[in-house]
């Protein structure tokens, strides 16, 4: 395992310096798992929730979230991402919908968190519009899935 980025010689939080990096393409794709009641995700499905299209207002919160990833987390730079895309996926046989975030930039630093933050937000959104008909919904499984560019390489989730 490689060291601790974050941390400076004194053991202090500290955010990196990427100044010196190249810029390369860099992308991440991250998802979270909502479950759910049959009858909560008939209600999305069916566009008869009173709060209105909750997989739209959830795919607008992933894309805003993503983009103000740097102001949520400590020691995240802020970055100009060229791409943020938030898909859901609904399976009611399983009662879940699967959310999956995609960032992408060309820039010195990765997407990990943007593309995390996304997923994890739209997931959120998907609770508080639904917490009026269902208090139980979980959310699992935010991970991310792949990631590329940069000096790391490529990374995949095992499947």
């Amino acid at each position: 395992m490689s060291e601790l980025t974050h941390i400076n010689a004194s053991g202090e939080a500290n955010m990196v310096d990427v100044s010196g990096k190249a810029e390369t393409v860099r992308e991440a794709r991250a998802e979270a798992v909502i479950d759910m009641a049959p009858e909560t995700l008939s209600l999305i499905l069916s566009g008869q929730h009173h709060k209105g299209d909750v997989f739209a207002t959830a795919r607008i919160a992933g894309i805003q979230a993503a983009k103000r990833t740097w102001e949520l987390i400590p020691l995240c730079h802020p970055l100009m991402l060229s791409k943020v895309e938030v898909s859901l996926i609904a399976n009611q046989e399983t009662s879940q919908v699967r959310v999956e975030s995609l960032c992408k930039l060309t820039g010195k630093t990765g997407v990990e968190m943007e593309a995390l933050t996304a997923a994890s937000v739209a997931a959120l959104t998907i609770y508080d519009m639904c917490k009026a008909v269902q208090k139980d919904i979980v959310i699992s499984s935010v991970k991310l899935l792949e990631k590329t560019g940069g000096k790391s390489g490529h990374f995949k989730a095992d499947a």
